[in-house]
């Protein structure tokens, strides 16, 4: 698995690390990853960054790609790459992979950024948007291309996910985390909804969580203003808890 990894110095030896995880077919070399890179380097705070699976530089097959594995990745960055209290970080399909790796390991958990946070998406922002047509041929011939505003590619949507993810969804439930999160969510987002990020304030476990509606917000977040609210999260939850 390809990484980043920036030791702490200084003061920031007493902060909690941060780890970001990217998006679906999304990686560590995005802005939001690169940008969270320098507020780190300049805090002396340790920071990492990863590619899952079949994403940016790790290798592997993307059709055979899943929630679980790439969860897996999550958990392996944390457990291997990492020491101490961390503070995950996940953008879209990272925000459902970090809830996954803070469940596997609460106790290492200062706290929870999600960046339009997309819990369960393969099920109710994926597939429940196919018509009838599209779902049989994505059973029929196991994978489906759907085009992608990010991308001069197609993502390409296999059955194996839809079908593997569904043991790893969330919402349906209470989420049994009691950590500090906060969700940052654009109310122009046309991936996510923003009523994605009220029902998942509504089923964390946790009574300290809170959710920013930025109104002309996108999916990516990634603009300055953006940033720097990400920036003052990721500063206030690194205090001692």
């Amino acid at each position: 698995m390809a990484y980043r990894r920036q030791p702490a110095s200084g003061f920031g030896e007493h902060l909690p690390g941060v780890i970001f995880l990217s998006g679906f077919k999304s990686d560590m070399s995005g802005s939001k990853a690169t940008a969270l890179a320098e507020f780190c380097r300049a805090r002396g705070q340790a920071f990492l960054c990863f590619d899952y699976f079949a994403h940016g530089e790790t290798g592997g097959d993307f059709a055979a790609g899943t929630i679980g594995r790439w969860r897996d990745d999550a958990v392996a960055a944390l457990d291997e790459l990492s020491a101490g209290p961390q503070i995950l970080i996940g953008s879209s399909m990272g925000g459902w992979l970090m809830l996954l790796a803070a469940l596997a390991r609460p106790a290492r958990i200062q706290g929870l950024i999600g960046i339009a946070a997309a819990p369960d998406f393969t099920e109710d922002l994926v597939f429940a948007a196919l018509g009838e047509a599209d779902r049989a041929k994505l059973q029929r011939d196991g994978r489906l291309e759907q085009p992608s505003a990010y991308s001069d590619d197609p993502y390409v949507i296999s059955w194996k996910l839809i079908e593997e993810a569904r043991r790893h969804l969330l919402l349906g439930a209470a989420i049994p985390l009691d950590c500090p999160v906060r969700l940052l969510q654009g109310m122009a987002d046309p991936d996510v909804p923003f009523a994605v990020a009220l029902q998942l304030t509504e089923k964390l476990r946790s009574t300290d969580v809170q959710l920013h509606l930025i109104k002309d917000g996108d999916h990516r977040l990634s603009r300055p203003q953006d940033l720097a609210l990400l920036f003052d999260e990721v500063t206030a939850l690194s205090q001692p808890r």
